[in-house]
This record gives C-alpha cells, sequence and structure tokens, in this order.
C-alpha cells in the first residue's frame, strides 16, 4: 500500500479485538441464562410486582442492553466498551432466557424448544464472530485503524502497558503489510505519547490467572484435553446416531437401564454439537505436533466453547442441573486452553523496536 496508490476498501473494516468482546459477550449472556434459572429454581420462581403486575426480568434485560448500547455511544475508552460488553451480555442472557414466553401463545416459560432457540442464536453470533475473524488476515488498514483506536483511548483515558504494547504490535503489523509510513509513524507517536494509566481489571486478570496452580498451566495439559475433546465427540457421534437409528431404544434389567430418546430436538442438536466438535478438534490435533503456528490452539478452543456453552444449554433444558457438571468440565478445558492461546499468540507476534514502550 504506497503513498500514490488507490486503497481498495473492503465493506467493513475488523476491530483487531473485536471478535474477543463478541465471544466474552456470549459467554457472559449463557452464564447469565444459567445462573437466573439456577436461582429461579432455588427461589420457586417467585414474580416481582404484585396484583396483575410481573415485572418479566427481560425488561430489565432490555434496559441492560440499552444501557449498553448509550454507553458504547456515548463513552470513550476501553473501560466504558468492557462495561457494555458485560451489561449487554448479562442484558442478552435474561432477555433470551424468557424466550418461550415470547413464541407462546400462553406465554410458556418452560416451552421446550425454547432451549434450541437459544442454539440458534448463541451459533449465530459465535460462528458470525468466527467467520468475521477468520474469513481473511487483517490487512494493513484494519490493523492501524484498531491501533489507532487504541491510542484514541489513550489520548481519552491514558493507556496501560500491555494496551500500548497491544497497539504497538498492530503498527508493526500494519508496517509489515505495506501501510503509508507517515500514518504508521502518527499513530506510534500517539501510543507513545499517550499518558500512563493503571488497569485495574487486568490487573485483576492476571492476580487471578496467578492462582492457578503452575501444574495447570504446563502446555502438556493441551494434547490430553485436546484428545479428550476428540473422544467425547466420537462417543456423542456415535451414540447419538444410535439413538435416531434406532428410534426411542430403552433397555432395563437388574444392575442397567439403557434409554436412547430416539430422533428428538435435543438429540439432533447434541449430534450437531458433536459433529461441529469433531471437525475442528481433530485437524487442530493432528496439525498440533506438525507446526508452531497458533491456529491449531484457536480450533481447539473454538471446539472447546462449542462442547462447553452449546451442549450445556442442551443438557439444561433436558437434564436440569445435571448440566452443571458438563460446563464445569468444560469450562476447565477452555481456561486451560484460552492461556496457551495467548502464551502463543504473545510469543508469535511482532516484537515493537526496543524502546518503542517509553
Amino acid at each position: 500500500m504506497n503513498d500514490g496508490t488507490r486503497i481498495r476498501r473492503g465493506v467493513i473494516t475488523r476491530n483487531a479485538v473485536g471478535p474477543t468482546a463478541a465471544e466474552a459477550f456470549v459467554m457472559i449472556a449463557i452464564a447469565t441464562i444459567l445462573l437466573t434459572r439456577l436461582y429461579l429454581r432455588l427461589t420457586g420462581y417467585p414474580q416481582v410486582g404484585g396484583g396483575d403486575l410481573h415485572i418479566a426480568h427481560a425488561l430489565w434485560g432490555g434496559a441492560l442492553m440499552m444501557l449498553a448500547l448509550v454507553t458504547g455511544w456515548m463513552v470513550l475508552g476501553s473501560g466504558a466498551r468492557t462495561v457494555a460488553v458485560v451489561m449487554g451480555g448479562i442484558g442478552f442472557g435474561l432477555f433470551l432466557d424468557e424466550v418461550g414466553k415470547f413464541v407462546t401463545k400462553d406465554n410458556d416459560y418452560f416451552y421446550g424448544p425454547a432451549a434450541e432457540i437459544m442454539y440458534i442464536l448463541v451459533c449465530l453470533i459465535l460462528a458470525g464472530a468466527r467467520i468475521v475473524r477468520t474469513i481473511r488476515p487483517l490487512d494493513a488498514r484494519e490493523c492501524l485503524a484498531s491501533a489507532a483506536a487504541i491510542a484514541t483511548d489513550g489520548v481519552a483515558r491514558g493507556l496501560p502497558d500491555h494496551r500500548r504494547e497491544i497497539g504497538l504490535r498492530l503498527v508493526e503489523h500494519a508496517r509489515a503489510r505495506g501501510a503509508v509510513s507517515d500514518d504508521v509513524d502518527h499513530v506510534r507517536a500517539l501510543l507513545l505519547s499517550a499518558e500512563h494509566t493503571a488497569d485495574r481489571g487486568y490487573r485483576l486478570r492476571r492476580w487471578a490467572g496467578r492462582l492457578i496452580p503452575k501444574l495447570f498451566r504446563s502446555p502438556k495439559w493441551v494434547p490430553w484435553v485436546g484428545w479428550l475433546l476428540v473422544g467425547g465427540a466420537v462417543f456423542g457421534l456415535f451414540f447419538h446416531t444410535v439413538g435416531i437409528a434406532l428410534g426411542g431404544y430403552f433397555f432395563s434389567d437388574a444392575h442397567i437401564t439403557v434409554h436412547l430418546a430416539g430422533k428428538t430436538p435435543a438429540t439432533i442438536m447434541l449430534l450437531t454439537g458433536a459433529v461441529l466438535t469433531l471437525l475442528m478438534a481433530l485437524p487442530a490435533m493432528v496439525a498440533l505436533p506438525r507446526t508452531d503456528k497458533v491456529w491449531p490452539l484457536r480450533l481447539l478452543r473454538n471446539s472447546a466453547l462449542v462442547f462447553t456453552f452449546l451442549s450445556a444449554l442442551v443438557h439444561f433444558a433436558t437434564e436440569g442441573f445435571a448440566a452443571l457438571i458438563t460446563l464445569s468440565i468444560g469450562l476447565f478445558g477452555l481456561a486451560i486452553l484460552s492461556y496457551q492461546v495467548d502464551v502463543a499468540a504473545g510469543e508469535a507476534a511482532p516484537t515493537p523496536p526496543k524502546g518503542s514502550a517509553g
């Protein structure tokens, strides 16, 4: 991209850190659904209001999503965006939890296919975030624009060291991909001149990370988690395929009971989840020992996301709180993979020139 060359602009300009925020939004929304249903179950499904009034928690969800939008429109800075993601995720979870009331004539909160509607919406958001991120690498313009957005935060509120480092790495990506030198230097100067500020949220995340025993931070966990995902997907694929084929098989004796649900919406969704997990986890595990690139780890983390959150939603709708077991196992694997992705991405990123942060 030279000074005299016409820049070809795509339909959208992607934010380098945008997909992470989208994934956090979805995770918060799903966690909100699970916690809301747990709370309502434990408290006997209380109603807010009196007489003929019932203030559904979907209204609180709508209010939080409105506040998230207004915050994003009116306030600059990464802290405001974080608050918007959290409020939006909680609000969307509260709204989505009552989707059964919106699609039934009798406002049935326990409407069975509500879990399938949640499943489809979550799939669309996660798949959309993945497609936007992976459809092609960020070009020079997108890297520079993302760095400039971080520099804007620096002008508005100052920059903590780790945000400045992310911006400088994006600047080096843009330079390596042919961005105009003057533009790169301007953005880099803004990043370097931004006032230093503390980031309590980042310090809290670092502190929480140090609480993780060193044993669980070892890369040796990755093959174990990866092959467990593959094995679980193969088992689920076989089990649910047999269940659909046999159509509601039931066997019971004094020692064992086997019940295959047959072709139900829940079975089809779990079968789909197993297929998606296998399609991502198996190629990642085959490629992992053959390359030093980050994409196999990212693919494994995506498969863990599918297993953890999509399967948990279905299990929660069909099996009640037994789904918390699946959720806990999935979160453990997801945490391990996310940590290793962050480590590998940091090692693979281009290093800014010495003295760039000071």
